[in-house]
């Protein structure tokens, strides 16, 4: 069996850039041995249900777009923050909601990670160089971009699910593509990883032990070709979705 997992099309109304990027997680997906499997996001959320119920796992990919800072009662709009993509968010709500219902494994990649904060009641940095005090403020460039391959380094924090799929590689050198980050921290989720240089929050986790929940702010899909901790990471997806598959089946000739 093929683990199946499920991911959002990136970008509602900005198909090049989602055809551009999504190939590079489904290839991610495909060589941990998974079957990566599109979802649209101009379908009802009944059509979108009829997908997820026939996935093992939900991957939520990077955007172009920002969560409306309304939805996690921001005071004010900064500037900085680009337009939200309600399309995207309904979407990523209904695979968490599935998710969470099924304990069906979890990972989230930069958006994907501040959109599972949201969706845990936590909140955003609208923008990190605001949010840093000045003298931290030039350490990172964290909007660098894919053409940087090794932007900071982040440190992992030793008693983390993250530390454990590395084989406890606790400091990271990692790309950067994202202008947020997680401020509070949502309910259910702890810190995993920081930057080393700023301490800007990189990875979030479930605090559940028996759900596999993980989100990183960088982007492992990019480097799965020369780094062992990007494809590990995809691994302990397509591995925790084959084993809820697994269980999940069980559980169904358990009731007849």
């Amino acid at each position: 069996m093929t683990p199946r997992i499920a991911i959002p099309i990136l970008h509602s109304t900005d198909p090049e850039f989602a055809d551009r990027a999504m190939p590079q997680y489904e290839r991610a997906v495909e060589l941990a041995g998974g079957e990566p499997v599109r979802v649209a996001l101009d379908q009802t959320a009944a059509q979108v249900m009829k997908i997820i119920e026939h996935c093992d796992g939900v991957l939520l990919p990077g955007s172009k777009a920002d969560v409306d800072p309304a939805r996690f009662g921001a005071a004010e709009r900064s500037p900085h923050t680009k337009a939200a993509d309600p399309r995207r968010d309904i979407v990523d709500e209904l695979l968490l909601q599935d998710a969470y219902n099924m304990r069906k494994p979890v990972l989230g990649i930069c958006y994907g990670l501040q959109s599972l904060n949201v969706y845990h009641t936590g909140s955003l940095v609208q923008h990190i160089p605001d949010f840093l005090p000045e003298a931290l403020r030039t350490k990172v460039d964290h909007a660098v971009g894919g053409k940087v391959a090794i932007a900071h380094e982040v440190e992992v924090s030793p008693d983390s699910r993250l530390a454990e799929i590395l084989d406890r590689k606790l400091v990271l050198p990692v790309n950067s593509s994202h202008h947020q980050s997680a401020d509070v921290v949502g309910d259910g989720l702890r810190i995993g990883a920081r930057c080393r240089e700023d301490g800007v929050i990189e990875a979030l986790e479930g605090t559940s032990p028996d759900h596999f929940v993980l989100a990183v702010q960088w982007h492992p899909e990019r480097s799965v070709d020369n780094d062992e901790a990007s494809r590990a990471i995809f691994r302990a997806l397509v591995e925790a979705a084959a084993e809820r598959h697994r269980q999940l089946t069980g559980e169904l000739e358990g009731r007849r």
